[in-house]
């Protein structure tokens, strides 16, 4: 599913102006406190995971946040 898409008219009603940079999947396991970032986007390529990572991590402080290329 394109989340983007979903949300990105809704932003637009709020006056902001979004491009998507890419995609991926999130893998998120709460039990242990892992987050993997990971794939890609078929519609939008691959975004730049490094920077999704830093972004979970200020959120997640307490979260082992990991990130590869990897498609599965």
């Amino acid at each position: 599913d394109h989340i983007f898409e979903k949300v990105n008219p809704e932003m637009e009603k709020l006056g902001y102006e979004c491009k998507c940079l890419g995609g991926g999947k999130i893998d998120h396991n709460s039990k242990d406190k892992k987050i993997r970032v990971f794939g890609l986007s078929t519609g939008y390529g691959k975004a730049d995971h490094s920077v999704t990572a830093e972004i979970l991590k200020k959120t997640y402080a307490d979260y082992e946040i990991t990130w590869s290329d990897d498609k599965k």
